[in-house]
C-alpha cells in the first residue's frame, strides 16, 4: 500500500482575505515572529504595480477620449466624451494625491508612448472613425498637469 503524503496548503492559498486579516492583526499587535513575510512581500510589490498598470490604464482611455473629442465630428457624442474625460481626470487626479510619487511615472515619456499607441489603436479600430484622420503623434503637450486639465479641442 502507498502512503501519499499531503502537501500542507498554506492559509495564503487557501483564504487570501482570511490571510490579510490575520497579517494585519499580526502587525498591529506586534506579533512579527509567525509573519508570512514571504506572501507580505509578495502582495505590496504587486500593490506597488497595481498603481501603476491603473495609471497606465485611466491614462489610455484619458488619451482615446481627447482623441476622439478632438477629432472625430459628432456633436451628438460631445457630451458622453467629455464626461468621460472629466472622470478619467479626477480618478488619474485621485491616485496621484494618494501617490504622489507616481507623477514622475505618469510624466515619463515611456508611459505616455504606451498609453497614446494603445489609444490611437482603440480609435483606430473603431469601424464608426474610419473616416478620421486621427494624428500618429500628439500635438499638444504631454505634462500630466496640461493633460489634467487642458481641454484641447478648445485649441484646434
Amino acid at each position: 500500500m502507498t502512503q501519499t503524503i499531503a502537501k500542507k496548503i498554506s492559509l495564503y492559498d487557501q483564504d487570501l482575505n482570511l490571510w490579510l486579516e490575520t497579517v494585519i492583526a499580526q502587525l498591529k499587535s506586534g506579533s512579527l515572529e509567525n509573519l508570512d513575510i514571504e506572501n507580505l512581500v509578495e502582495e505590496l510589490e504587486g500593490l506597488a504595480g497595481r498603481d501603476r498598470r491603473e495609471l497606465r490604464r485611466r491614462l489610455s482611455t484619458l488619451l482615446e477620449h481627447l482623441l476622439k473629442r478632438c477629432y472625430v465630428k459628432s456633436e451628438y457624442d460631445y457630451a458622453g466624451w467629455e464626461i468621460t474625460i472629466d472622470r478619467t481626470r479626477f480618478e488619474i487626479i485621485g491616485i496621484l494625491s494618494q501617490s504622489p510619487s507616481l507623477r514622475n511615472y505618469v510624466n515619463s515619456d515611456e508611459l505616455f508612448e504606451e498609453a497614446f499607441a494603445l489609444a490611437l489603436r482603440t480609435v483606430r479600430k473603431n469601424q464608426g472613425y474610419k473616416n478620421v484622420d486621427f494624428p500618429n503623434n500628439w500635438i499638444f503637450s504631454r505634462d500630466i498637469d496640461d493633460i489634467l486639465n487642458v481641454d484641447f479641442w478648445e485649441i484646434l
